[in-house]
């Protein structure tokens, strides 16, 4: 999911006060294109951001989702894509797995709850738990109530009480976990089947060098919706450079990277200054971060080098550092060295 688009996608019709219908997957089996937790804004003309299938249920979703709103309760829906059967769809879609999707109205009389706390975390720098009440065995009405646990802040929506108390527990200890996990909540009368999920923001890039080999790699990170901020000593590197998609760029003298950027709001950083003196700089700087990823370009040599003149601060960021950076896909110039870094980056995401 690329959340550039989703946020853009929510802005635009928060801006008009048009309606929205939230879908999220809740849980699958077998082969399917998304797993729990995944993400769909659909708007009232069946127009949507956010992908859970390929393509291949996404126009039945929208039609669901104008019942939704004509309806204004949420709803689940089954999509059972276990079967040799290629007319079940008229898709021959072939997933081979089970996917279950909620429903819910987003809608500007309720401030566009849930998901504009969601946008938020989005936008954020630290992970959130939503946990959403996906079945409820006798108040129709709590179906689709949230509760949004960061660690810091709890938001609830349709929800108060004992039960609100009980979802923000479970979402808690997923909280601690990551992941999504469903489970029941008894309360009175009540049995109710809670969704939590953690939403993650994308990931943020220090860039450290603005040469034309950053330019591929911005654009690529930009296509994931990845944040970049790329950071060169030299003036003329960042006015020449096409960085428009970059969240920010900034000229800092190498020394004082530490001094003028909050590196702690980064996930990687990849040095790519293709000055010696200055890598040397930047990753003694690094070492002193939780950033876990670290990359340097150039030859293995020239890492051992770097590392070999940094002192006790080669320990701090030997198991984070990856030089040279990417993976070995093969290819020459900007644009597979930047594919290989991120598709490393990727890599690590992913790991956890």
């Amino acid at each position: 999911m690329n959340s550039a688009n989703l946020l853009q996608f929510f802005d635009d019709h928060r801006s008009r006060s048009d309606p929205l219908v939230l879908a999220t997957v809740y849980e699958t089996e077998g082969s399917t294109y998304s797993k729990a937790g995944a993400l769909m804004l659909i708007n009232q003309d069946g127009v949507f951001r956010g992908m859970l299938s390929g393509g291949c249920l996404e126009g039945d979703v929208a039609v669901r989702a104008q019942m939704v709103l004509e309806s204004g309760r949420a709803q689940a829906v089954t999509y059972d894509l276990a079967t040799d059967d290629d007319e079940l769809w008229g898709l021959g879609v072939g997933c081979n797995g089970l996917m279950r999707i909620f429903l819910q109205p987003v809608l500007p009389k309720t401030h566009y709850a849930p998901f504009a706390a969601i946008a938020e975390v989005l936008r954020g720098t630290a992970r959130a738990v939503v946990a959403t009440i996906i079945e409820a065995s006798s108040t129709a009405a709590l179906l689709g109530a949230t509760v949004v646990v960061a660690e810091d802040e709890t938001q609830a929506f349709g929800v108060s009480g004992d039960l609100a108390g009980q979802l923000e527990i479970a979402a808690q200890a997923v909280l601690a976990a990551s992941g999504s996990q469903s489970s029941r909540i008894v309360d009175g009368d009540n049995d109710v089947l809670v969704l939590c999920t953690t939403v993650e923001p994308p990931p943020q890039i220090l860039v450290l060098g603005a040469g034309l080999d950053a330019e591929p790699l911005v654009k690529f990170a930009d296509e994931l919706g990845w944040r970049c901020t790329i950071v060169d000593h030299r003036p003329a590197y960042i006015d020449a450079g096409d960085f428009s998609r970059t969240q920010a760029a900034h000229c800092i003298a190498v020394d004082e990277l530490s001094t003028t950027i909050d590196l702690s709001q980064f996930d990687f950083a990849i040095v790519m200054s293709h000055h010696f003196i200055s890598d040397r700089s930047y990753l003694r700087q690094l070492a002193d971060t939780d950033i876990r990823y670290v990359g340097l370009l150039g030859p293995a040599s020239r890492c051992e080098r770097l590392l070999s003149e940094l002192g006790s601060a080669a320990e701090k960021i030997r198991g984070r550092l990856h030089g040279p950076a990417g993976l070995d896909i093969g290819g020459h110039g900007p644009e597979p060295i930047a594919l290989s870094i991120i598709a490393q980056m990727q890599g690590v995401l992913a790991s956890g």
